[in-house]
């Protein structure tokens, strides 16, 4: 496989729209040759990694990135490599090391934040150094391609064209198909523990180039500078922060679709619809895998021994991984009972008024209450912040918080929300200007059309949530990875 096959553009590298067609290319060619042949270990992906074209575009995506302000532990950014190092040559540096064999990436820095919820409990995340994200981020563009070729459709976390929407959609649409019970799992610290030489054996099944897989143990293998600046190995587990990381993950897991996903592909017990009916006609189950990272749900069309019977399954596909299932998250329940899953209530309920049962997908009551301590935290009473970035930060968090749950059953609830945010910061402009109630009347209603204008303040409106339209997010049976063309193009 030359790399003069795979980059064969005849534009310079160092032009953008040169540069992303012969990435977009290269990534084309890698998935069609994957998807082609399944067996197929690739070699000589090393000289992709390092080329021009590929680390340019790599450190693009880097500097594009939120985290691009964060250092690793050599101190620097994305803008000071611009400023004082120049793309260019910081590049060129990177890639003579590169293919020099030279390049050794440091450790993460270490940075804890606290895991969503109020449980006290933290998250560690590893923040690498900017030439490392670099050459994470390209072995990334070269690797991603092949095995989402192996993924199975199951899987939506960290995966190009999916979303955890579709998981939802898909949970609901099974649910509504006689998938009633169901084992909602989580892995217990699933990125500290998954064992490097299971995920790097995986990795070999696809991978042949030495140098290419080196370069992966050499991240999985690059240790921890903590917080308290000592250093620790790195035994086990792909930190999270780092770009490469998630795809290693979903490398590592895809076992579990495997195992789990196996008999809906062609030939398999239940790829047809007919094989699935003549397996409940026997008193045996069908089931349906949902996973996202390292949340998981199995849909069973069965009996609740079905599912502990599928819960001893996965237990022992995981134990050679080194992961097991949190005892504390990991439970079986009917889905009349209802059970959450990305910030999501699920639940199989009598509609209102009717003795019709629906499959109805609401808004856990976390998410609404993490909701409310942010907007309580940015409204006190006592606060002395500018009341303009006070609504500008307002509205960022709700427009982006409805803007993933409007696809739920929240009419009911966006109005609500909507009345608490319009009060807290009607009260923060009480307390904030020393007015009365009258006042606030005077300043916010419209008599002539008898309703409430949006508050404001210096030019910016409170944002309404009621105002967002709730849709309903329609299930995607099939969606295709980005370098896939179709069939008339």
């Amino acid at each position: 496989m030359p790399k003069e096959a795979l980059l064969n553009s005849s534009a310079p590298p160092d032009r953008p729209l040169g540069r992303e067609r012969r990435v977009s290319e290269m990534q084309t060619k890698l998935h069609r040759w994957a998807v082609a042949d399944s067996g197929r270990r690739f070699d000589d992906l090393f000289n992709l990694v390092h080329d021009p074209a590929t680390l340019l575009t790599a450190f693009e995506r880097v500097a594009g990135n939120t985290g691009a302000r964060t250092p690793g532990m050599d101190g620097l950014t994305v803008d000071q490599v611009e400023r004082e190092i120049g793309v260019p040559g910081f590049l060129d540096d990177l890639r003579q090391a590169l293919k020099a064999g030279d390049f050794c990436p440091l450790p993460v820095r270490e940075r804890k934040i606290p895991k969503p919820g109020g449980s006290g409990k933290v998250r560690k995340l590893g923040i690498p150094t900017v030439a490392d994200r670099v050459v994470q981020a390209a072995l990334k563009l070269v690797l991603e391609p092949i095995f989402e070729a192996d993924f199975q459709p199951v899987s939506y976390g960290f995966r190009p064209m999916r979303r955890a929407h579709d998981a939802i959609a898909e949970i609901h649409m099974f649910g509504t198909k006689g998938y009633r019970w169901a084992l909602d799992a989580d892995i217990e610290a699933c990125f500290d523990s998954i064992d490097h030489t299971a995920l790097m054996d995986r990795v070999r099944s696809r991978i042949k180039d030495k140098r290419v897989l080196r370069l992966v143990k050499s991240f999985l293998k690059a240790g921890v500078l903590t917080e308290v600046a000592s250093y620790e190995e790195t035994l086990t587990g792909t930190p999270q922060g780092g770009i490469l990381s998630p795809l290693l993950a979903n490398i590592a897991l895809s076992a579990l679709e495997e195992h789990l996903h196996g008999p809906w592909l062609e030939g398999g017990s239940m790829s047809t619809a007919y094989k699935r009916s003549r397996r409940r006609h026997h008193g045996l189950p069908t089931w349906r895998i949902v996973r996202y990272a390292d949340d998981f749900v199995i849909l069973v069309h069965g009996q609740r021994d079905d599912v502990a019977a599928l819960q001893e399954e996965v237990t022992e596909v995981l134990r050679p991984l080194g992961l097991r299932l949190s005892p504390a998250k990991t439970r079986i329940v009917h889905m009349s009972d209802g059970f959450d899953f990305l910030g999501f209530r699920i639940q199989w309920r009598r509609k209102r008024g009717a003795n019709k049962w629906h499959v109805y997908t609401f808004i856990a009551d976390r998410p609404i209450r993490q909701l409310k301590e942010k907007i309580r935290a940015l409204t006190g009473r006592t606060s002395q912040q500018d009341i303009r970035k006070v609504l500008v930060r307002i509205n960022q968090i709700t427009r982006g918080w409805v803007n993933y749950f409007r696809h739920a059953v929240c009419k009911r609830a966006l109005r609500a929300l909507d009345y608490f945010v319009w009060r807290r910061v009607s009260a923060l402009l009480i307390a904030r200007h020393r007015w009365k109630w009258k006042d606030v009347r005077r300043r916010f209603y419209d008599g002539s059309a008898g309703r409430w204008k949006q508050l404001s303040a210096d030019g910016v409106a409170l944002f309404a949530l009621d105002t967002v339209a709730v849709t309903r997010y329609r299930y995607r049976p099939k969606i295709p990875a980005p370098w896939e063309v179709p069939a008339h193009a």
